[in-house]
């Protein structure tokens, strides 16, 4: 039976509690535990039950309950203080006034994300992609950047995880009930729902806006299941991940075309457009849509003006993990921008595609992002260079090191990761700004004055923690499943809180390789047996795996059934239904941290930031933040960063190396106690993760970072670029089109070098260019001297380009160019001749993905070492 009218009823508190109503509406609470700690004062069952979630644990106690909290003077006190810290954060995040100097005025960013992941009551997140974006957003409020956060609200989200008896992954989709959620319906003035609509062939499909505070943050969530949408399309906003090619697609066009209408619906005119992944790169679109709209922009001067906008970050280290849309189904749902633009099909299509040339490649969406990008990013060094990699078809005249795809690393946001008493020792100790200061504050330095013994005692209390929360988890899971008393009675006895704990927890996919540690099951056994059983060791496993990932399950099914067939159900846990909540527990309560993936696939990885920020050392094959971390003084590398054509070899090498370091190093350092039981060497390396890891893999770090590499310089020019009624921009476009008709009329004539083939190291060597320009002007070009030594390939290898100096025209009419260079190493060097555009306007000469080489080929130059006999000069040598 269909109501007629619905009613939003919310929590009727006395008015003396009224403040736990905004404590528990803004997220500030999930990383302050004077905050949460209130709400378990107020009741403890009802919050677990509720997955800490304060909105419910307010709407479902009871009035009694209430009342007696507003007549108790300690849980007021405690209310209070709780709701003056909330209000001072609010007001104390100085450092973006403190480093942004002058702003643009309305300066705002706007983050796009498939998913978010900021807390365990708001399931809207599958792994990584979305915690990381959770703790983005809660960084730039800690930072006070001016930043709003747009996703989708999913009405199931991600599936909560079981396993039935034989081991297998199962799924279900509980409802999200988003009146008892953390979340604020976005109204008109006159009380009614603001919506915004988006076409898609034939209909309009609407959807409300949600929004989450998050500290000074707003995150702005898009929700379809209303009337007057279809079924279908109610269940676009339905799951994370979900459906086939075609609901997908609606997803992301809802993401980005819809992200971009809600900004503008509710007054927001952001300066920089931040896509989180290539999930809402039709953004873009939607962004050019609206400026040739709203001005008298062209296609082009519209494309320049939104691209000196965006910022573009890959998370993706495969092509098999970018999406791509079959180009029908991109013509058949947002054809009629290629109309509204001017453009043909093919050209429509060429912004998503790699080859423009290929009529029957598929439409990227990592490409339509880079593209329309001024700012391109992977998140890790390593990352960055296989990301340089994947994507240098753009630019495949340009060196591969010069691809303009540059990296920011991850990290994760401190006071959401480190456990409690862990956050309260280091407060002690170095001081409450730890959880911000950068890797060079002198605060680190303190972290060896934390007493060896507190530190240590610190860490067991952790762990006992999590082997009950473990126990507790586990139990419940086998209740609802029906399982039988012996397997209950099994439950309660997991884990030893005595034994060496390892740690691994990810998503499931088969990269990861979960199960590489059971490669030789006779050796695994020993080492969990320990020497003369008194050093064991023991696994704490947890992590999903897609639903429609049958090998991942299948994975996860084979660790079950080793676990069984050993007898083995104390010392190998898996832990179902991995969430933000399970992984505080096992990050904070583990000994060590294990990462085993197949290099080079995982793109950074923040797990094992969080195990070192409590303390862990990583265990970890040199793959994404591990290979650039102190490896050694935090942890142990598997491995030194091989790469193999056989798979099946390196999973023998690797896991032979994972076992030789635990039988030989890790099991004997924990196990090495002093008279007080503490493992000297050991807190060693837990101090040394805590000292050099904290700052250096950190959200603050990271925002630092986006903010003044890419938020600060791309607000700036897309403000440039807007002033004098889009004067510059219109001045660019109208260049660009200049210098693309008469690019190939250039032609490099001559080079002269000066000196003879052999030269000694830092001896002078003149080169002089002459270039017929045709209709080109030197102030549009840039010529560039590229040195540097040559590999066997006969390539010249890292090389340097260096700008040559314009002396004017020759008698020809050729423009003449001159450079005085020199070599500061010995062995066969060369040099070679470029040219790149140049425009006052241009985010890069590397934008217009124009170049010209001087031909045929490099000067190759035998550079020597020792001072040779005095040689007259050589004649100059041309280079046609």
């Amino acid at each position: 039976m269909r109501p007629i009218r619905t009613f939003n009823v919310t929590p009727s508190l006395p008015a003396r509690l009224e403040p736990l109503r905004n404590l528990a509406y803004n997220l500030h609470w999930d990383w302050d535990f004077g905050t949460i700690d209130l709400f378990r004062r107020l009741d403890l069952d009802l919050l677990e039950s509720s997955r800490y979630n304060p909105v419910l644990v307010l709407g479902s106690i009871s009035q009694n309950r209430l009342q007696e909290a507003a007549e108790d003077e300690g849980f007021l006190a405690q209310m209070d203080r709780a709701a003056q810290r909330l209000e001072d954060y609010l007001q104390e995040r100085i450092w973006y006034k403190k480093n942004r100097k002058q702003p643009v005025p309305d300066e705002r960013y706007a983050y796009f994300s498939m998913e978010f992941g900021l807390t365990s009551c708001m399931p809207v997140y599958s792994g990584g992609l979305g915690v990381l974006a959770g703790d983005h957003l809660k960084s730039a409020s800690d930072l006070g950047l001016p930043l709003v956060g747009v996703g989708l609200l999913y009405q199931e989200g991600y599936f909560a995880q079981y396993l039935n008896a034989d081991g297998w992954q199962q799924e279900r989709y509980p409802i999200n009930d988003f009146y008892n959620m953390p979340l604020h319906l976005e109204r008109h003035a006159d009380g009614s729902e603001l919506r915004i609509g988006v076409d898609y062939p034939d209909r309009t499909v609407y959807a409300r806006v949600w929004r989450v505070q998050v500290g000074t943050v707003p995150l702005y969530l898009l929700d379809t299941n209303i009337e007057p949408n279809s079924p279908y399309d109610q269940d676009i906003c339905d799951r994370l991940y979900g459906g086939d090619i075609d609901m997908r697609i609606h997803q992301e066009i809802m993401l980005g075309i819809g992200g971009v209408r809600m900004l503008k619906a509710l007054g927001l005119l952001p300066t920089v457009y931040h896509m989180n992944e290539g999930h809402s790169a039709f953004l873009a679109l939607e962004r050019i849509c609206m400026l040739m709209n709203e001005t008298d922009l062209s296609f082009t001067e519209a494309f320049y003006l939104a691209q000196a906008g965006q910022a573009f970050t890959t998370h993706t280290p495969v092509p098999a993990g970018i999406d791509l849309f079959p180009p029908d189904k991109i013509l058949y749902y947002l054809g009629s921008y290629a109309q509204r633009f001017g453009l043909s099909g093919e050209e429509f299509l060429a912004l998503g595609r790699e080859n423009t040339g290929d009529l029957s490649a598929p439409f990227s969406m990592a490409v339509l992002a880079i593209k329309t990008a001024a700012f391109v990013n992977g998140v890790s060094a390593l990352h960055g260079e296989v990301s340089r990699q994947m994507f240098y078809c753009l630019w495949p005249q340009l060196p591969l090191i010069e691809v303009p795809i540059t990296s920011i690393t991850n990290g994760v946001h401190a006071r959401s990761c480190v456990a409690k008493s862990t956050q309260e020792l280091y407060d002690r100790y170095l001081g409450p700004s730890w959880s911000q200061a950068s890797p060079s504050n002198a605060l680190w330095q303190r972290v060896d004055a934390i007493p060896d013994e507190e530190l240590w005692r610190n860490h067991e209390l952790c762990r006992s923690q999590m082997v009950v929360s473990v126990r507790d988890r586990l139990e419940k899971s086998l209740i609802e499943r029906s399982a039988s008393p012996v397997e209950l009675a099994k439950a309660k006895e997991v884990l030893d809180p005595k034994v060496l704990t390892i740690g691994f927890a990810r998503r499931f996919a088969t990269y990861k390789r979960a199960a590489l540690f059971l490669h030789d099951l006779e050796r695994i056994r020993q080492i969990i047996a320990g020497a003369d059983r008194q050093r064991r060791v023991q696994f704490v496993i947890a992590g999903k795996a897609h639903p429609k990932d049958s090998p991942g399950k299948e994975v996860i099914r084979k660790i079950i059934h080793f676990t069984r067939d050993e007898g083995l159900e104390r010392s190998i846990v898996f832990v179902p239904n991995y969430d933000i909540h399970v992984a505080r527990s096992l990050v904070a309560g583990c000994d060590i941290w294990l990462n085993t993936p197949r290099r080079p696939r995982e793109a950074s990885g923040t797990s094992g930031m969080k195990a070192s920020m409590n303390g862990l050392p990583n265990l970890s094959i040199l793959d994404g933040w591990w290979a650039e971390a102190d490896y050694v003084a935090t942890g142990w590398p598997i491995g030194s960063g091989e790469d193999y054509d056989d798979p099946e070899y390196q999973d023998e090498v690797e896991a032979n190396a994972l076992y030789d370091l635990l039988e030989k190093e890790i099991v004997p350092l924990f196990y090495t106690r002093d008279r007080e039981d503490i493992p000297r060497g050991w807190v060693a390396k837990m101090k040394a993760a805590i000292r050099l890891n904290t700052p250096m893999f950190n959200t603050a770090r990271m925002l630092k970072d986006y903010a003044t590499r890419a938020y600060f310089p791309c607000s700036d020019r897309n403000y440039r670029l807007s002033q004098d009624s889009f004067a510059p921009v219109k001045d660019l476009a109208h260049w660009e089109n200049h210098l693309t008709q008469h690019w190939y009329e250039m032609k490099i004539e001559e080079v002269s070098i000066s000196e003879p083939s052999t030269l000694k190291v830092n001896q002078p060597l003149k080169v002089a260019a002459f270039v017929q320009l045709g209709a080109l002007q030197p102030t549009d070009v840039q010529v560039e001297l590229y040195q540097g030594q040559v590999n066997t390939d006969g390539e010249i290898n890292r090389g340097v380009p260096s700008i040559m100096t314009y002396q004017g025209l020759d008698p020809q009419g050729r423009s003449h160019y001159e450079i005085e260079v020199t070599y500061t190493s010995s062995g066969l060097q060369g040099l070679s001749l470029r040219i790149l555009p140049t425009h006052k306007n241009l985010n890069s000469s590397y934008a217009p993905r124009l170049i010209l080489w001087a031909e045929p080929e490099e000067v190759q130059l035998d550079v020597e070492a020792e001072t040779p006999d005095p040689t007259p000069a050589a004649e100059a040598i041309a280079m046609a």
